[in-house]
Parts: structure tokens; sequence; C-alpha cells
């Protein structure tokens, strides 16, 4: 008899058929509270959905609205292996084949064919020059021409002459480039005080010098020399500032390519690169803004 009593009393709590309640409710009381969630949680999500599109109009498709605490851009290299950590063999083209294919895949956008239409690139001097003005991000001119920038200007580097970019003679190629930030006017540097006294040679008007040597101490005199190709060795002015995706679709970054002519052989080698700037500086916690080191390692054996 208990347990008759206790299933009424849920069974009950559940439908009381006496009063006509679901679960303590009238059918009236449901539907009185159905409601006034129905037009509370709307309300919210009309609130959210207005606060959202009120900050939308204040964001521009074209312009970043805040850029006070954008990092300076990275550099970046190709190839760029895993860890940092380039090493091939001389004797075995296998070694050294996913570096040349990655240097090949990343030029090809680089191509004089690419770079023909007049409608989408303009030819900017064949000397570092000033900023090229064109316009304001959020006026009505409209897509942007891109500057040219031919793959010659790499000599030996550029893949068109030796497709093995020097590795199979053990003189190997990096390809080296700023990463795009958009409206960013790199400041080439204005005085020597934090340039090493090897790199102040390259320091010229209207280009953002890069720079390499050893790591380490200990690898001073074994790197050799290192040859730079492109405009001064550098990252000219004329190709900035970047307008965007939508507004510089076919735009190319100045790149410059380094080759290692000398490298002592079966030796691991740690090299740091630097670009130099007023605009342009260095974190701990980011081993790529504005500068990148990688070990090398070219085997004979």
């Amino acid at each position: 008899m208990p347990s008759n009593k206790d299933d009424g009393g849920w069974k009950k709590l559940l439908w009381d058929s006496d009063k006509g309640e679901l679960l303590g409710r009238t059918g009236g009381s449901w539907f009185k509270i159905t409601v006034f969630y129905i037009i509370f949680y709307g309300c919210l999500a009309g609130i959210f959905i207005g606060t959202i599109q009120a900050m939308l109009l204040t964001l521009s498709n074209y312009k970043p609205t805040w850029q006070d605490r954008v990092a300076p851009p990275g550099l970046s290299h190709t190839p760029r292996p895993d860890k940092g950590e380039l090493s091939f063999s001389l004797n075995e083209i296998e070694t050294f084949l996913p570096y040349t294919k990655a240097l090949k895949d990343f030029l090809a956008k680089y191509d004089d064919e690419v770079q023909r239409d007049q409608m989408k690139f303009e030819d900017c001097g064949e000397e570092p020059a000033d900023y090229k003005n064109r316009g304001d991000l959020e006026s009505d001119v409209g897509i942007r021409k891109a500057c040219r920038f031919p793959r010659s200007l790499l000599g030996p580097c550029s893949g068109i002459e030796d497709r093995d970019f020097g590795f199979k003679e053990g003189k190997p190629c990096f390809i080296v480039k700023l990463n795009r930030i958009v409206n960013f006017r790199p400041r080439p540097p204005t005085s020597n005080e934090s340039i090493p006294e090897d790199a102040q040679p390259k320091v010229q008007p209207n280009v953002i010098p890069l720079y390499c040597s050893n790591k380490r101490e200990e690898d001073a005199g074994k790197i050799g020399e290192i040859k730079y190709y492109g405009f001064g060795g550098g990252f000219p002015l004329q190709y900035y500032p970047y307008y965007g995706k939508l507004l510089h679709p076919q735009y190319l970054q100045p790149l410059v390519a380094l080759q290692f002519t000398n490298l002592t052989l079966n030796t691991e080698l740690r090299i740091e690169c630097k670009v130099f700037g007023d605009n342009i500086d260095y974190s701990e916690k980011d081993r790529y803004q504005g500068r990148f080191d990688i070990k090398i390692q070219v085997n004979s054996l």
C-alpha cells in the first residue's frame, strides 16, 4: 500500500487530473510563461544583434580601425624547413629537392608572364624610391595597381638559369620577405647607433636594409661570404604601403635573395638575419619579428 501512494504521488505531480495541471501548472500558466520567455529571449537576441550591427558600422572593409598595437612585421624566408633546421647532402638530390621545390612554387607568382597585365601592374623604377602613394584606403580609387618585381633581380637565386638554386653546388639560396601589414610604412634607419658595424655600409636612402651574420661566436669565419640580390640588398620603399587583399589583390612583396657561397661543410651553422628600421624592433617572444635565425648544415659525405 505505501508503494501505491508513492506511485500516485509522482504521477499526480506529472499530471493532476483533478486540477488539470501538468508539472504543477495549468495550461494557461504554461502559455503565459512560454510567451514571457519568447519575448524575453527575443529582446536579448535583438539587443545582441543590434550591438553587433552597430559595431560593424564602425568598421571599414578596407582600413583597420585600430593599429596602435600592431607589432612590426615578421621576417620570413623560403625554404622554411621544420624546426628551422636545414640540412642536405651535395651528392643526394632527394635531400634538397623539397627546398628547391618550395622556392619554385613560391617564385611562380613572380614570373614575368604573371605581371604583364597593364591594368594590374606597373613599373615602379629600377632604383629604390620613396613610398608609392596610391590614395587613401577609403577613397574611391578602387583596386590599386601593384609594382612589378621581376625575378631576374634575384640573380642566380631567381631559378631562371639555375633550377637547383645553388643547392647542388653547396651554395644554397634563400628568399627573404617582410610580412604584409595593411597601411604599414617601414621607415629606414636614421642613424647607425643600433646597427652592427658590419651592416652599416648597407644603409642607403629608401631601403630597409637586411643583414645576416653568425648567431654563435664559434661560427665566426665558418659562414663565408653572403651575397644579397634584389633592390640594393634590402626592401625598397616604393613597394609600400600595402592596401590589403580587397584593394591590392595582385600585390607582390619585394624580395631579397641570400646566397651562401662558402659555407663550411659537414658543420652545423647558425645564422641570424635582421632588418633595420626606425619602426622595426624585435621581441624575445617572437623569433620572427623583424628577424629570423636558421641552422644550416651542408654535408659532402
